[in-house]
């Protein structure tokens, strides 16, 4: 509290549980274009990136931004959990009555993203499912080996939802084992956030202090370089 107000701070805002600032650089608009693909063309998207690169807040704001009469937009974190309970999770975040069961969650599942899609008595409310999964780093393989069998739809001949994993880097490399090669050809939006340029740290620290009401210098030109 003492250094936040000694430099006119309204919070520090580098605590990752403060405020959110969103800083737009070349990363965040290069993967906002590659989001914006995505949720145009549906099917599978991959972003990800080390900790600390922004990517929650990224898609927070990304979803925030679409069309809430075309997009039912579906988050969740949930990713050590089992298959099971990953699909029932998932029927009851689209609004359906989640069974014990899991081949009925899978029916239950693919019936309501069918229904969202092509009831057109119903396309006033949505028209595109938006399944955010979020630290999919964690997910367990037998979740993502039913991920491309749950989401096939008229014989893996369309889309009818998005589907964005996000996590740490090393999902590529889970991705990259053979038993996850039928769903690693489906993904069509692949992205790494990767680090700020010098240039781009500066000026993120910058806005960072300027959107928390900064009002005093903070950092030296040594600090900065540091």
């Amino acid at each position: 509290m003492e250094l936040t107000s000694r430099y006119g701070l309204e919070f520090n805002p580098f605590l990752k549980n403060s405020k959110e600032i969103l800083f737009e650089g070349a990363e965040y608009t290069e993967a906002r274009f590659r989001l914006n693909y995505l949720a145009k063309t549906k099917g599978f998207g991959l972003l990800t990136g080390a900790p600390g690169r922004g990517k929650t807040t990224l898609v927070r704001s990304w979803s925030a931004g679409l069309n809430p009469s075309l997009y039912k937009v579906i988050y969740t974190s949930l990713s050590t959990v089992t298959v099971n309970d990953f699909y029932r999770n998932l029927a009851a975040s689209l609004a359906a009555q989640p069974s014990y069961r899991k081949t009925e969650n899978f029916h239950i599942i693919q019936d309501e993203i069918n229904r969202l899609a092509l009831d057109k008595r119903k396309s006033d409310l949505y028209n595109i499912s938006d399944i955010i999964i979020d630290e999919a780093n964690y997910i367990k393989n037998a979740v993502l080996n039913d991920l491309k069998i749950l989401f096939n739809f008229e014989m893996d001949s369309r889309d009818r939802a998005v589907i964005l994993l996000v996590g740490l880097p090393q999902l590529n490399h889970t991705l990259q084992l053979s038993i996850h090669e039928p769903l690693r050809q489906r993904i069509i939006m692949n992205y790494n956030m990767d680090c700020y340029s010098k240039e781009e740290g500066r000026a993120y620290i910058e806005w960072k202090l300027k959107k928390a009401g900064c009002t005093d210098p903070v950092f030296d030109d040594s600090a900065i370089e540091a």
